[in-house]
């Protein structure tokens, strides 16, 4: 019988853990935390030093039914929970439920290893009260910012609203970015490059920085005219040869926001990959082995065990030249906790290519990335060769850089990730190549052999004309970059803050990037007026601060959350009187109502933001606001092909729809749907003499998500869809093999007489009989290795043939 028990939070780390330890253990999970603020009230109780009134989780019932039995017997209880501080709460209320008359020691480990167990159980410590306090000084401030904000939005705005302190603030960044692009003009301005030759090649581009001794500025082509004229007579002679050796350093391992960043996943998935990859991955022979250390860090220290490791490693496998000659070691950033190293491999011996066949393709992804980054980061420094030429013309200075690299170093391992224009800082700034930045000239990789006073050939003169761009859209990895700089949440909250913005519907994605809508606009709008210090970045960034000064045992949580209630609760009142009633009263708009003549007003519905006569309940009229993807409000007003009245965007339960402004008179609508330039009307339904097979009725062309399509005019009573035949006839009924689009609107092909036949091909049926094999279908199959290949269905035959293009 097991005389200790030890308890994760997860059944994979349990079953990792579970191999090394021996029967004189046993290994349970909580399934994270099995207590918590109760839903249906604050739970805390502001007049005794905002005491928690924490429950047993309602869905974790039977989990601590179980934790109890398993205790039962035991002498000892081990908590071995993530190391971070919602880790030390979990392992803080494990304790309270479990240990009664007990001992708890706290096992606390990097990675999830033999030997790191092993040594956490040698080191037992106890549960860190300092953590638990600043993880419950945080739940506490969440839980008083969300539970006396949302019933104030939900009395002034509309009942299910909710508002959260880290979450607004980065909403109020994204709306603040969306602010800036609505209020971007985009200015013109002119680049202008020579095409210069010397004596031997290569040819090469100069770029013209400055006219005297001033920076040059073209912002017309009348000006950049004037220059070119200048150029066109001068004579070129080199007025500076700059030579030196460049180094280029490997960045430190991964903390979780730059992995976050680098990671091609939305920000969530890769925790969850990463939580995988931490836990434990089967590998043969081995059992369970978790491959990372913990994913949740903000720290580039690395053990002095894994350093020496990966430099064996590294001179094993690419060669001493690219073993530095000491060891690296990263600078701490200022406000970072320290608690846990790098994300890094837990051994140098499961490289990527050897566990690859235990991986899914995106733990493959992620982990050779994780790999990729931490051994490059112990690899010598690239080294470059740079030039910078200048050369002189008449009044003007041109200027250009080369730069040839002679050793790659960790960049034969690790091409780092290269910010795109306008992202290098997640600043707004008008564009990476904006028009003051002419000292920087052209680039190139390799010059000609120049000294000073050499002339230079003119070949040609290249005016380019640029137009300053607004700052870009966030994207999740940009999102997380800004949340980092600006000291807000921490690396473990950053994809629950990004998820909660979007499920709210205050901020959705297009085209992979967070623009805010219209309610989350308003939102923030409301919450600025009286809650500047919530929505403040540096106000965040302090209680971040604080949250780290408790527990590093350096202020007290009661003392700090009565600071800020202090202020908040003040905040609070005067917002009650105040804030505008929107629910009743409205936002004034310009619109007018177009039945009353009343002006409209903005209210907040069931399904966003729209516009309702402010004449109401003598006029009830409401219209949808215009989305901003939509045409101008000048623009021509489609025309009801019924009654020719003008069709005005409405929404329903399924999202926006036109319908005819002549309504209740004329019940006509038609569906917007979504494409990459924005919401676009489905067209007409077209009427075809063609009759449907199933109850003789005319067929009818539709437009639906994925496109066109053909189909019975009497639905919902006959669903008959009319699909494109390949003229293939199914191997296994001898019925029509079709093609069909699955719910991502992926292509495939499958038989008309489906449900009742299940046969499907990704791949496109040719009415080929096969050469080899006599299968009676053969199938096409593009790839950019292959191009286009002709190959049979059989597994056994191996019949295939290029094709020079697609059939139609």
């Amino acid at each position: 019988m097991p005389k200790a028990l030890v308890v994760v939070e997860s059944p994979a780390k349990a079953k990792t853990i579970n191999k090394y330890l021996g029967r004189d253990f046993k290994v349970v999970a909580s399934m994270g935390h099995i207590r918590d603020l109760p839903k249906s009230k604050l739970g805390v109780d502001v007049d005794d030093g905002f005491a928690p009134d924490y429950e047993e989780i309602p869905a974790r019932k039977k989990v601590i039914k179980e934790l109890r039995d398993a205790a039962k017997g035991v002498d000892t209880i081990y908590v071995a929970t993530d190391p971070d501080r919602e880790g030390e709460a979990i392992g803080w209320h494990l304790a309270n439920e479990l240990g009664k008359g007990r001992k708890v020691g706290r096992l606390f480990f990097n990675e999830i290893t033999k030997t790191a167990v092993l040594n956490a159980l040698k080191e037992e410590r106890t549960i860190d009260l300092q953590m638990v306090d600043a993880q419950q000084a945080r739940r506490v401030l969440d839980r008083l910012v969300g539970y006396k904000l949302s019933p104030l939005l939900w009395d002034k705005v509309r009942r299910g609203l909710s508002a959260g302190r880290v979450q607004s603030v980065a909403l109020k960044l994204v709306c603040d970015r969306e602010n800036a692009i609505d209020q971007f003009v985009s200015e013109e301005y002119w680049h202008l490059f020579a095409r210069l030759a010397g004596q031997t090649p290569p040819e090469f581009d100069a770029k013209v920085v400055k006219r005297g001794k001033q920076a040059l500025k073209v912002t017309t082509e009348a000006e950049s005219k004037q220059v070119v004229s200048d150029l066109e007579g001068a004579s070129f002679v080199v007025s500076g040869v700059a030579k030196k050796e460049r180094k280029k350093q490997a960045p430190p391992p991964f903390i979780t926001s730059k992995l976050q960043q680098a990671a091609r996943f939305p920000v969530k998935k890769t925790m969850m990959i990463a939580q995988q990859l931490y836990e434990g991955i089967d590998l043969p022979g081995e059992g369970a082995i978790g491959l990372i250390t913990y994913m949740r860090t903000d720290s580039t220290r690395v053990a002095d065990q894994a350093i020496t490791d990966v430099r064996a490693h590294i001179g094993e496998r690419y060669g001493e030249p690219f073993v530095p000659e000491k060891a690296r070691y990263f600078r701490k950033k200022a406000d970072a906790q320290d608690a846990h190293e790098a994300i890094r491999p837990t051994g140098m011996q499961y490289d990527p290519e050897t566990v690859r066949p235990h991986l899914t393709r995106d733990q493959y992804s992620l982990y050779r990335l994780i790999w990729n980054r931490f051994v490059a980061s112990q690899m010598a420094p690239a080294l470059f060769d740079d030039t910078t030429l200048e050369v002189e013309a008449g009044d003007y200075l041109l200027r250009t850089k080369g730069s040839i690299q002679k050793f790659a170093g960790w960049l034969t391992l690790y091409q780092a990730e290269t910010p795109t224009e306008g992202e290098a800082t997640g600043a707004p700034a008008a564009s990476a190549d904006a028009p003051g930045d002419g000292d920087d000239g052209a680039t190139t990789d390799l010059l000609p052999a120049l000294a000073k006073g050499d002339r230079l050939e003119l070949r040609a003169l290249d005016p380019q004309q640029k137009f300053t761009q607004p700052p870009p859209r966030f994207s999740e990895a940009t999102l997380v970059k800004e949340l980092e700089e600006n000291g807000i949440g921490r690396p473990s909250t950053y994809a629950s803050i990004i998820g909660v913005i979007q499920t709210r519907e205050y901020a959705e994605k297009v085209e992979g990037r967070f623009r805010p809508t219209r309610l989350g606009r308003l939102v923030i709008d409301l919450l600025a007026d009286s809650f500047k210090d919530i929505l403040a970045v540096d106000y965040t960034r302090g209680l971040e601060e604080q949250l780290d000064k408790i527990e590093g045992g350096d202020a007290d949580y009661r003392t700090m959350l009565g600071s800020f209630y202090e202020k908040f609760s003040a905040d609070l009142g005067q917002a009650a009187e105040t804030m505008p009633n929107i629910k009743i009263e409205g936002l004034p708009s310009d619109e007018v109502c177009d039945k009353c003549g009343s002006p409209m007003v903005m209210k907040v519905g069931k399904f966003g933001v729209f516009l309702a006569c402010s004449a109401y309940p003598e006029c009830s009229n409401t219209r949808e606001v215009e989305p901003a993807d939509q045409p101008a409000a000048d623009a021509e007003p489609e025309a009801c092909e019924n009654c020719g009245k003008p069709m005005l965007v409405k929404r329903g339960r399924f999202g926006q729809f036109l319908a005819c402004s002549a309504y209740p008179e004329c019940k006509t609508t038609r569906k917007l749907i979504e494409t990459k330039g924005g919401l676009t009307a489905a067209k007409p339904d077209q009427m075809l003499d063609e009759k449907c097979p199933k109850c003789e009725s005319n067929l009818v062309v539709k437009q639906g998500r994925f496109g066109e399509f053909t189909a019975c005019s009497n639905y919902p009573t006959c669903k008959y869809v009319k699909l494109k035949s390949t003229g293939v006839a199914c191997p296994k009924d001898g019925g029509d093999v079709v093609e069909r689009k699955s719910k991502r609107g992926r292509v495939f092909y499958g038989c008309d007489n489906y449900p009742k036949c299940d046969f499907t091909l990704w791949n496109r049926p040719l009415a080929e009989v096969c050469p080899t094999c006599g299968v009676p279908y053969l199938v096409e199959k593009i790839t950019k290795r292959w191009g286009h290949q002709v190959l049979c269905d059989n597994e056994d035959c191996d019949y295939s043939r290029t094709e020079e293009a697609a059939s139609a």
